[in-house]
């Protein structure tokens, strides 16, 4: 069974099963921009991120693919794909819902539609184990196989993003780690080039891969078998880049239930870990837990430099397998969208809307880590702050909570702040001193502790201290009074547009 035998266009209910495929279809639909070579050493490419960015803005910069960049005065053959993921009709293409608009609002709703059919009876996520592919030769990621004085990390076109960070990345891997009777875990944590066969591996303390890691150590195990797949197929590396699944629970189980199919896998070289088969890359080796590193600095995901982090882990390099002609995946951390987002807003919405029932849309801004807004059918005076209490609550996440009424389009910055202007008292409030928070948040005091608010700038109801009444907004008074205007409108489209002689 060849993974990429599928038929290149997915269809409904059918998600992507290769980052080829889900390329192949962003460029379909004009959202891939294919570019001529790059010269890194002067840091051309992560200068194209940041104008591609300002100029089309966030949720409208397309994925582009870098043809050749040159790195250390080489040029390197691999190309180099970058800003793949988040995008909401992106995501659906990704998730295969059909038919795919322009239109963010619609395919938000959709693809959150198509997700939940994902979900079981309790709520939670399918889950579909994987298989191995029969003959590992039938296997793209085995097409080149590299191993002793062969193997040569350097030799590829890892990206070093700024001139502050301490070297080159492989930095958008899912890192399969192994332990026998604990379990196992698959992460994306950043890997920082060390040598031709080194590599820093950079779980955080807590993260579940560092959970893993530091009960070897403390078990008396010397080393940890370890293997990172570069652009693996799309729902696993969103299961391994997102907070999807709970500790020692199988990423590629639920890759599988995100996909309807199980994940084809087969075994690496060097060990017995079983990685996805359609993988750009997969680096293998052996973690030492007896000797580290120091790593970084990195540009981080709030787009600052992170310090330089002590004793870190260093995967010592046994083989690299990879396709005929591979890609590689680089996140412009802090700028890019470099990860599927519609499963954890699905995974948060579901899950919230058990303990808030009158929520009815959920989001996490662009650009605004550590911020989420919600929707409420508000009906009850204290409503929109238990709400809000109740997302505050997450240990590792959401430092603002914004609370809004059910008539705003939260995907829409400019309506959130209109919430926060014309319905918002700052009595409606809530500052929580400090508590927990994971995230890499440079305006932290220290590491995982932070303050918190809750924001409730639904219309506060007379039981609340608001307004007896709210006046009417005008565009509610537009449809109510002149209700085929936009009609009419929608009907002229194409003729405001048209050229006329």
């Amino acid at each position: 069974m060849n993974p990429d035998s599928v038929a290149s266009a997915p269809g409904r209910n059918r998600p992507c099963d290769s980052v080829r495929e889900y390329a192949a279809a962003l460029e379909r639909r004009g959202r891939l921009l294919r570019l001529p070579p790059m010269d890194q050493d002067r840091y051309e490419a992560t200068a194209f991120a940041y104008r591609l960015i300002e100029r089309y803005g966030i949720e409208s910069a397309p994925a582009f693919l870098i043809e050749r960049v040159r790195i250390g005065g080489r040029w390197r053959d691999e190309p180099v794909l970058a800003n793949l993921y988040g995008r909401w009709p992106d995501e659906a293409v990704l998730f295969g819902v059909d038919p795919v608009t322009d239109d963010p609002r619609a395919m938000y709703r959709a693809v959150l539609e198509a997700l939940g059919a994902r979900l079981d009876e309790a709520g939670s996520w399918r889950r579909i184990a994987p298989v191995e592919v029969a003959d590992p030769r039938e296997a793209p990621c085995k097409d080149v196989v590299l191993t002793g004085d062969a193997v040569d990390l350097e030799r590829f076109a890892w990206l070093q993003n700024n001139p502050a960070d301490a070297g080159r990345y492989v930095n958008m891997g899912s890192v399969f780690i192994e332990a026998p009777e604990i379990g196992r875990n698959v992460g994306t944590y950043r890997c920082q080039v060390k040598g031709p066969r080194r590599m820093a591996i950079n779980p955080e303390p807590g993260q579940h891969g560092w959970r893993i890691l530091d009960a070897m150590r403390k078990r008396g195990d010397r080393v940890a078998q370890v293997a990172v797949a570069v652009g693996p197929d799309p729902m696993t590396f969103c299961a391994s880049s997102t907070k999807m699944a709970g500790f020692l629970e199988d990423e590629l189980e639920l890759a599988g239930g995100l996909r309807g199919a199980p994940v084809p896998v087969v075994r690496c070289e060097t060990s017995d870990i079983r990685v996805p088969a359609c993988s750009e890359f997969v680096i293998e080796g052996e973690v030492s837990l007896t000797e580290f590193e120091d790593e970084g600095p990195y540009g981080e995901m709030y787009g600052y430099l992170g310090p330089v982090k002590r004793g870190n882990f260093v995967l010592e390099i046994r083989a690299i397998t990879h396709r005929r002609d591979p890609w590689v995946l680089n996140s412009f951390t802090g700028l890019t969208c470099d990860m599927p987002r519609a499963p954890q807003v699905a995974s948060s919405f579901y899950q919230y809307r058990r303990l808030i029932p009158a929520l009815t849309a959920f989001n996490t801004p662009r650009g605004a880590s550590g911020v989420v807004v919600i929707a409420i059918d508000k009906k009850f005076p204290g409503e929109g702050m238990a709400a809000g209490q109740c997302l505050a609550a997450n240990a590792g996440l959401n430092k603002v909570v914004i609370v809004v009424d059910k008539d705003l389009d939260i995907l829409d910055p400019s309506q959130v702040l209109h919430a926060l202007g014309a319905r918002w008292q700052p009595s409606a409030s809530l500052l929580i001193p400090q508590t927990q928070m994971m995230m890499p948040d440079p305006s932290r005091p220290r590491w995982g502790l932070s303050s918190k608010m809750v924001i409730d700038a639904t219309r506060q109801l007379p039981g609340e201290g608001g307004p007896a009444s709210w006046p009417a907004l005008n565009r509610d008074l537009l449809v109510e009074r002149a209700p085929q205007a936009f009609e009419l409108v929608d009907a002229r489209w194409p003729e405001y547009f048209s050229r006329r002689e």
